[in-house]
């Protein structure tokens, strides 16, 4: 019944605006086309100044509302940087939003039609021309370059004493894979991919560089320590994205990809910083991905070098819990081996 009403006031309302235009024609009528041309141009300007005035306000207010929402400072050293080319690029964009805002909504009002006034029209004006293409040109030329001067920073070789970690994407959760003691990530195969066997990433436990690989379902991280993230995904397009470290790498699958960066900040110091005891950072999936990508979120730990050494010595490796699960047989020398040929390109670090 409340729908039937709302119908029948919408009718009222569009009966109610038909009957104002056509009061409108008759006025118009009455006190002469030109008159009422003026007077609506008049009032058409000043709204433009009114909409120029009162979306300034808007823009501040909305900042102010919204300024507690921003992320804290950049987790990492890449991100201050990152961090610092944002505000280059925010600042070259906004002074061109405001004047040319500012002089469309003022010219509105200025040049608005009036009795006696005359438009003018340039056929060309190739000084004006050359300066509104080279001036943009050439600032899109040097933000770009910045743009590229920090992605070749975090795609290029990580330093040598940087720590590996293999970050995998599937439907709908984050995998991470550390390397044991012997400091090398196993050879891994799809083709052994199996859940139920203790084996989400598809180890070739014949290798013995497996062995001692420890599979988590958080990014452990050592502060002031380059890290380099090898990234892949186990079915679609994923992408990893560390908003706190101001850092993404799309998760390909069939396709590695990498990226490196150095923590600037522990977790607990972050949570001082941010003054939330309950901080923690967060791994998110920047990609569409399917109707479960909204839980494609996993907890980063930044912590010391000690701490992720007593983190990481108090965690069985998946070869070992593949073995308690009676997943692989006690000698896996055993093991049949795949054909060489037949084996993917594997990511491994050394």
């Amino acid at each position: 019944m409340s729908g039937f009403f709302v119908v029948v006031l919408l009718l009222l309302l569009f009966i109610i605006v038909v009957q104002i235009a056509k009061a409108s024609e008759y006025v118009a009528i009455l006190k002469g086309e030109k008159k009422t041309q003026e007077q609506n141009n008049r009032l058409h300007a000043t709204l433009m100044l009114v909409f120029l005035i009162a979306g300034l306000i808007g823009l501040y207010i909305c900042h102010e509302l919204l300024k507690d929402k921003l992320l804290p400072v950049a987790a990492s050293v890449q991100g201050v940087a990152i961090d610092h080319m944002m505000t280059v690029t925010l600042v070259i964009t906004g002074i061109v939003f405001f004047i040319t805002q500012i002089l469309l909504f003022v010219f509105a009002y200025k040049y608005r039609g009036r009795e006696g006034h005359q438009a003018s029209y340039y056929h060309e004006n190739s000084r004006i021309e050359f300066f509104w293409t080279a001036i943009p040109a050439l600032t899109m030329t040097i933000l770009v370059a910045i743009g590229l001067k920090h992605w070749f920073s975090i795609t290029s070789a990580a330093p040598p004493n940087a720590m590996v970690v293999e970050v995998t994407g599937k439907q709908f959760n984050w995998i991470f894979r550390y390397p044991g003691k012997d400091g090398v990530l196993g050879k891994r195969d799809y083709r052994l991919i199996d859940e139920g066997k203790f084996n989400p990433l598809g180890q070739v436990w014949s290798d013995p560089y497996n062995h001692d690989d420890v599979v988590s379902s958080e990014l452990h991280l050592v502060v002031g320590r380059p890290v380099k993230l090898e990234i892949g995904s186990r079915d679609v397009i994923h992408d990893v994205g560390l908003p706190y470290f101001r850092l993404k790498m799309d998760a390909v699958p069939g396709v590695p990809t990498t990226l490196w960066f150095t923590p600037k900040y522990t977790t607990a110091e972050m949570a001082k910083m941010t003054g939330d005891p309950n901080f923690v950072y967060k791994l998110v999936c920047d990609q569409l991905c399917g109707a479960g990508h909204y839980s494609m979120v996993a907890n980063i730990v930044v912590e010391t070098q000690q701490e992720f050494d007593q983190w990481l010595a108090s965690q069985k490796s998946q070869y070992e819990l593949a073995k308690e699960g009676g997943a692989i047989p006690s000698d896996t020398t055993k093991m049949a081996m795949l054909p060489v040929k037949a084996q993917p390109s594997v990511v491994s670090a050394k």
